[in-house]
């Protein structure tokens, strides 16, 4: 059975009463979170909620996030991890366009869905965790659990090629798109990592990570929890709070993404926390240099850091550099998982020698099986059975990668992804906008945050804080441009296209 819920019977069996989820002072055994996905999953069929439907996920790291996870593919369902980050509007496309069901949620988010489910028909069903949930329109989870006590459901029996989870993800055009995961591509990732960290019941995996992206779920979250082992939550990342959950619950591994890893290293008192549990850090995002490398290793003096590189698009983590390359291939991001194979290639599909750059492709099992309700994206990325990243990148003589370019134009700040046609196609709807070009600006906390070139309508009149405000207004906070720059023209090759690396090398002496 491919079903990943089916995992959780298998450690019911062999270890009932081992703790398995750690939030604060809740705890999970096998046991209880085995009854609770049960309810849960009877719930949810209660509800009409089956094979292939979508519910999609609005909340915070807590518990109940991953018994949905659980109890939304027992039932044969497909979850959606929905980023707190985004605008209302942004929430509003990607339910509408994946078709939801339902939506749980939490307190904080309730207001600002009921302003944008008006508008979503398909949506039948809004669940609240926790909070008072009086409001006619909202079902309370425990009120939903509540209804079946004892219950034992089944896990449905899912094929290889159902799909297991959507996840929205910024890619190159200016709305995001629905990665299609299934039920295979998640157990080829868990067991490739499995294999790769040695991952048993022992490991403990801190997810201060946000558990709707891949990092935080799936590096390596779902699989230590696939191979037994258990996870400690973090609600929201906080650097100190890391530190105090590794000492306390002797967490073996976690994923911090670039801005985590230098609030973990700018912890006052860092050195005063035990962190020598800790066999494995994993990264990536972009290159980590040397001077930070080596302070990694300093405040986990146990682990060795896996640099990576993973897409949403193969649930993360295709390569990872391993503790015996650490220093002697600097600024590699390793070699392939088991059953995942890479190629660079030339503008013709061709394999290109050792050493030279090209598009990284990559094959295997973890590779997803296409875009939500996009024929055409997918053609354009999955050729010949190869994945074709947009990436570019190198391998040397010894398989080992290196990330020379990110994605065509793609901003990555804080460890999110922003694709720059979003941000424009904001701009463009400003009256006083005639132009609009987004790039990334460096910045000392995020890697990257977007700065903006625009060339206003003639006679028009708009400063740089009534575009931010206008932007505020319909994207994600970390979204909004941190700089705007007005030109009289946008740089353009002989075809008319941006030459967005002539703006990104232009200087920033005044402010915006």
């Amino acid at each position: 059975m491919h079903n990943f819920a089916s995992i959780l019977d298998y450690h019911l069996s062999q270890r009932p009463d081992a703790v398995v989820v750690v939030q604060e002072k809740q705890r999970l055994t096998v046991r209880q979170l085995h009854e609770r996905v049960n309810r849960l999953a009877a719930g949810l069929s209660e509800l009409g909620v089956g094979r292939g439907d979508v519910v999609g996920l609005l909340l915070y790291n807590q518990p109940e996030f991953l018994e949905l996870v659980y109890a939304v593919n027992r039932i044969g369902a497909v979850f959606l991890p929905l980023n707190y980050r985004l605008s209302e509007e942004e929430w509003q496309y990607i339910l509408g366009h994946a078709q939801a069901k339902v939506l749980v949620t939490e307190p904080e988010f309730v207001r600002a869905a009921d302003r944008i489910l008006s508008d979503l028909p398909g949506l039948a069903h809004r669940i609240q965790v926790g909070g008072d949930t009086t409001a006619e329109a909202w079902t309370g989870y425990e009120d939903l659990l509540a209804r079946h006590p004892g219950a034992r459901v089944e896990p449905v029996e899912a094929g290889p090629d159902e799909l297991q989870r959507l996840m929205y993800t910024s890619g190159t055009t200016a709305r995001p798109k629905g990665v299609c995961l299934t039920h295979a591509n998640v157990q080829a990732k868990n067991l490739a990592h499995i294999v790769h960290f040695g991952l048993t019941a022992a490991d403990t995996t801190l997810v201060c990570g946000p558990l709707y992206h891949v990092g935080g779920l799936d590096m390596p979250a779902l699989a230590t929890l696939y191979a037994g082992g258990s996870v400690v939550l973090q609600r929201k990342f906080d650097a100190a709070g890391a530190l105090r959950a590794i000492e306390e619950h002797g967490v073996t591994n976690v994923w911090l993404a670039p801005a985590m890893v230098n609030a973990v290293l700018e912890v006052p008192d860092r050195e005063s926390y035990d962190t020598r549990s800790v066999r494995f850090v994993l990264g990536g995002g972009e290159k980590t240099p040397e001077p930070v490398l080596r302070r990694i290793m300093s405040a986990f003096p146990g682990a060795w850091f896996a640099d990576a590189y993973g897409l949403t698009e193969t649930v993360s983590g295709d390569t990872f550099l391993d503790r015996a390359h650490a220093l002697t291939k600097l600024g590699s991001v390793g070699r392939p998982v088991p059953h995942t194979r890479i190629r660079i290639v030339d503008d013709t599909g061709k394999e290109v020698p050792a050493g030279e750059l090209g598009e990284i492709t990559l094959r295997g099992p973890k590779v997803f099986a296409g875009y939500w309700r996009d024929e055409q994206a997918t053609a354009a990325v999955l050729r010949d059975g190869w994945f074709h990243t947009g990436d570019i990148g190198h391998v040397d003589e010894d398989g080992f990668l290196y990330i020379d370019d990110r994605k065509k134009d793609m901003i990555v700040s804080g460890g999110e992804n922003i694709a720059t046609p979003e941000v424009e196609r904001v701009l463009y709807a400003h009256p006083a906008v005639l132009e609009a070009a987004v790039v990334g600006l460096t910045h000392p906390r995020w890697g990257e945050v977007p700065r903006a070139f625009v060339v206003l309508r003639p006679e028009a009149n708009a400063g740089a804080e009534e575009l931010r405000e206008f932007c505020r207004a319909r994207l994600a906070r970390f979204k909004v441009p941190a700089r705007f720059d007005f030109v009289d023209e946008l740089p353009r090759t002989p075809s008319g296209k941006v030459l967005k690396r002539t703006l990104r090398d232009l200087p920033t002496e005044s402010p915006s």
